[in-house]
This record gives structure tokens, C-alpha cells and sequence, in this order.
């Protein structure tokens, strides 16, 4: 009974996401009553939850040790696989989990998750729709299902799904009040635009908003600050305001990815027409002027990292998959006829190149937007960058994470966003070696070199 009520304790605190309290609730359990599958499986959660996948995993085995049809203690084994991107042993522990439980909605959704990561996408729909099936109106189920949608292809359905990120719990709120834009007429009306994700996102989903202003609606535009002076070139009535600068009056709002749901988007119809964004023609000049400055050959800017975000455990971790160390750069360096500049902030120079740094005279994206307009390719990791010289109409040269994001779709090497992108993916979780040596390949051939 004692241990009973310490186990009802553990978990009313791990609901109310007092962790470590709910730690050690399930190590007291686990203590008294060495074979208790439940509390171990609960601790594993809980140590998933702090970011300790290592120890979770031992402890979830530990718990089907005890009791080898736990289905919950096989849920919890997959998610401390999945985060230490074991994906395959992960996707065989999750299909453990929903066999034995058929109604464990959570893990159909890591489920397809998985599934989506190994390339299984008519198997990943399959399961996000059996989560859907489960619970219909879980905000955290349907904006999933949303993400496999997207990365099947299927975008109409895919951003209609996403509609749901909204009531997601702690998904931020946008804080703008008033009712939505819904894709109805627009002209005639003032609508606010604002931004929401990252600077990526914002440089991806902005081509929507000549296209409302040429439908006639006065645009007021509001983005991160390092935006504004890129984004005030964009032709027709929009007015580009600063994330925290006063509103002006509007009638409707839209948050930036509901963009091609209002406009219905497939992927026949794209808006895909570059260059999209707006560069400083006479910046543009002097760098391209500066960069002749060095010598002949090909002129390849470099991005190998993205924002670290340490203070946000999800977002910093993905970052860490996403990122590549300066020494990976290696079978670049001194291929002929290229000259590469870096567009990398805050990261030191890669040993052993011979880089221009333009950097530090970049004080926001409008600076470097000049910078890329003198390039004839961008390779980068998957940041803002890339976008930007998308955006730009500059050639991309796309370095992915093997779990890579939802909008460079399945199955592809080329993207409808940006007609002038190429995609380099991992052929496993953390192996950049094969990407690098595929990229230095084709780029001695670029050079005419090869």
C-alpha cells in the first residue's frame, strides 16, 4: 500500500511537471520494491524527460526485465532510443508498445514519427491516422499528422492540419488579437502578417505577402527586427514593422506559416518564383567588386552550424544533429578554382581554408543578403542562410540531418520552395563524412576540376 500511494504521488507530480519530485517518488518505489515494472518505466520517462536517454534506456529495460509485455515501459524505451537517434531500434520498440496496447495514441504519433525518419511514409500516415482515430481533437495528435502530411507532399491537407499548432500546450501564443484571415477576398482590407518560428521560417513563407498585396490588401508586416531593413524593399503596400514596435490599425491577422494554407497551396502550385526577396543592388556591387578583389574561381559562401539555443533542450538538441563542426569541412578545403567566404556568425574560421570573413560587417540580414548576391553558390547547413539565398535565387547546396525537416519533403533531392537548391542528406544519424565527400565531389566538378 506504502508503495502504492508513493506511486500514485510520483505520477500526480510527473503530470504536474514537477519532475524532480516525481524522480524521487519513482526511485523510492523502485527501492522498496525492486520488482515494480511500473515505477522503473515511470522513471524512464521522467529521465527521458530531463534529457538523460542513456540512463532512461537502462531503466526501461530494466522494467521489461521485470515485465516483458509492459507496453508503456516499451513506449518509454523508444523515446530514449529515438533521442539518442537509434531510429531503427526506436521505430521496433514503439511497434512493440502499440501492439500490446492498441490504444496508446502517444505512441502511434512517435510511431509515425520514427517511421517518417527511416523513410516510411506511407507506413508514418498510416500511423498518425490511428492516432487521429484515437483522439480527434488532440491538438499535439493532429499537428503531427500535420508534419507527415507535409512531408509526404501532401501540402493542402498538410497546412490545413497545421492550423492546430495553435492549441498545442505550451506552444507560445502569437499575441495578436482579433480574427484571422481565412483566405477569403483580401482587397480592401488591412491585414497584419506576423512572424512566428525562426528567422528560416519568416525568409521562407514572406514570398506570400506581395502576392496578398497584389490581391489588393494593404499589408502590415511584422518580423524579427534583424529582418525589417531586408524586408522593406518588398514591392506593393506593405508596411514592415520590427517584432515590438507599436501596431498601426488592421482588420484581420495572419501568422506567417498559415500563409499557404490561406492560399491554398499544393505542390503544383508553389509560389517558386525567385528571386522573391529584395536585395541592396549597390551593396550587392561593392561586394561583388571586393570578392573579384581575390583572385578568379568560384565564389562559395559556407554555413556549418545554426543557432546553439542551450536554454531550449528540444531546439538545442536538434541543432546538435543539424550542425557540423568546423574540422568536418576538411574535404573542401583547397579544391581548385573556389574561393569560399564564410557566412557562418559567431563560429571561428575552419583550419586549413583560405576564407574571406565578410561577416563582421554584417550587422543584419540585409547585409548579408548583399553578401550571398555576390556569390555563385551558398552550401549550407539547414539555418536561415540557406533560405536567404534561396529567397535570392542563388544556387544551394543543402547539408541535412539524416531526420531532416518536414519541408525538404521525402524522397527528393530538389525542393519546389527554391528552384536552385540541391539536397545533400545524411545516409545515417550523425555520418556528415559521406555528405561532405559527395558535396567536395560535385563541387571539383562545378569548378571544372573534377
Amino acid at each position: 500500500m506504502v508503495a502504492g500511494a508513493v506511486l500514485a504521488e510520483g505520477c500526480a507530480a510527473y503530470a504536474a511537471g514537477r519532475l524532480a519530485v516525481a524522480e524521487a517518488a519513482f526511485r523510492a518505489v523502485a527501492d522498496s520494491a525492486p520488482d515494480e515494472a511500473e515505477a522503473l518505466s515511470n522513471l524512464g520517462a521522467v529521465l527521458n524527460a530531463t534529457q538523460r536517454h542513456a540512463e532512461a534506456e537502462a531503466t526501461c529495460r530494466a522494467a521489461l526485465a521485470r515485465q516483458p509485455q509492459f507496453w508503456a515501459a516499451w513506449a518509454n524505451l523508444g523515446t530514449a532510443l529515438h533521442s539518442q537517434q537509434r531510429f531503427g531500434e526506436a521505430l521496433a520498440a514503439y511497434a512493440t508498445a502499440v501492439r500490446q496496447n492498441p490504444g496508446a495514441v502517444n505512441t502511434w504519433t512517435n510511431l509515425g514519427v520514427a517511421l517518417a525518419e527511416q523513410g516510411m511514409v506511407v507506413q508514418s500516415l498510416a500511423a498518425h491516422e490511428a492516432a487521429v482515430s484515437l483522439a480527434p481533437q488532440d491538438p499535439e495528435v493532429r499537428a503531427n499528422h500535420a508534419l507527415a502530411l507535409l512531408t509526404a507532399g501532401d501540402l493542402a491537407r498538410g497546412f490545413a492540419e497545421n492550423e492546430w499548432r495553435w492549441q498545442v500546450p505550451g506552444m507560445l501564443p502569437h499575441g495578436v488579437a482579433g480574427p484571422c484571415w481565412q483566405g477569403d477576398p483580401p482587397a480592401g482590407r488591412t491585414i497584419l502578417v506576423h512572424d512566428e518560428g525562426g528567422f528560416g521560417d519568416t525568409l521562407q513563407f514572406v514570398r506570400y505577402v506581395p502576392l496578398l498585396a497584389a490581391r489588393g490588401a494593404r499589408v502590415v508586416l511584422r518580423v524579427q527586427p534583424p529582418l525589417v531593413r531586408l524586408l522593406r524593399r518588398l514591392p506593393g503596400p506593405v508596411a514592415v514593422l520590427g517584432r515590438g514596435e507599436a501596431l498601426p490599425a488592421y482588420g484581420l491577422h495572419c501568422p506567417m506559416l498559415s500563409l499557404p494554407h490561406c492560399f491554398a497551396t499544393t505542390l503544383e502550385t508553389v509560389p517558386a518564383q525567385v528571386p522573391y526577396l529584395p536585395v541592396d543592388a549597390a551593396k550587392a556591387a561593392s561586394w561583388r567588386a571586393r570578392l573579384a578583389e581575390a583572385g578568379p574561381g568560384l565564389r562559395v559562401g559556407l554555413v556549418w552550424a545554426g543557432a546553439s539555443r542551450p536554454g531550449m533542450p528540444t531546439a538545442h538538441a536538434m541543432d546538435t544533429r543539424r550542425s557540423l563542426p568546423a574540422d568536418a569541412l576538411a574535404p573542401l578545403a583547397g579544391i581548385a578554382g573556389v574561393r569560399f567566404v564564410s557566412l557562418q556568425k559567431d563560429q571561428p574560421l575552419p583550419a586549413g581554408f583560405d576564407m574571406l570573413d565578410p561577416m563582421p560587417h554584417c550587422a543584419d540580414f540585409d547585409d548579408t543578403a548583399a553578401v550571398v548576391a555576390a556569390l555563385d553558390l551558398v552550401i549550407s547547413v539547414d539555418t536561415s542562410v540557406a533560405h536567404l539565398a534561396g529567397g535570392l535565387g542563388r544556387p544551394v547546396w543543402l547539408l541535412s540531418r539524416y531526420d531532416m525537416c518536414w519541408r525538404w519533403l521525402h524522397g527528393r533531392r530538389d525542393s519546389p520552395w527554391y528552384p536552385g537548391l540541391r539536397l545533400y542528406r545524411q545516409p545515417a544519424p550523425g555520418e556528415w563524412g559521406p555528405v561532405l565527400r559527395d558535396v567536395a565531389a560535385d563541387l571539383r566538378s562545378l569548378a571544372g576540376c573534377g
